[in-house]
């Protein structure tokens, strides 16, 4: 009963630190809403085991990239400038019941989901590719751990 929410509210605290704290007062926030974003593409349908060899975050960058955010996707993985999104352009690339879902977990509606989504995302993956690459092998949670400093 508990389980998968802890795992999500886990992942959404450390997203939230990793962006300096930006999940704060009532948990809605950038860390909040990743961290269902993440949690939801990771496979709501039947995994207890989270993440394990897949990363969703690669995912959700190939998704990004199938949705013409090329450019975008790749300037947060880079070691460059960051390129900004429009929350439209996440709602369009993001399936819709993606969305919903994040917008109900944060208590939001899937617009303003879509814009902490382009808020956020380019300097989360960005903080989660230092070196200018996608880590392999660990889980995500692994991975925002080893980026914590």
């Amino acid at each position: 009963m508990k389980g998968r929410t802890m795992a999500g509210n886990d992942l959404g605290n450390l997203l939230g630190s990793l962006l300096g704290g930006a999940g704060g007062q009532n948990g809605a926030g950038a860390g909040g809403i990743l961290g269902s974003l993440i949690g939801a593409l990771a496979g709501g349908k039947g995994g207890g085991g989270g993440a394990g060899g897949s990363n969703p975050l690669g995912g959700l960058l190939e998704m990004l990239t199938r949705s013409g955010l090329t450019d975008q996707a790749r300037s947060w993985v880079g070691t460059g400038e960051n390129q900004a999104v429009s929350g439209a352009q996440i709602a369009e690339a993001l399936p819709d019941d993606t969305l919903q879902k994040v917008a109900a977990d944060a208590g939001v509606s899937p617009q303003e989901a879509a814009d902490e989504i382009a808020r956020s995302l380019p300097q989360a993956v960005d903080k989660l590719t230092p070196n200018g690459s996608l880590p392999e092998g660990a889980s995500l949670e692994e991975i925002i751990r080893q980026q914590r400093l």
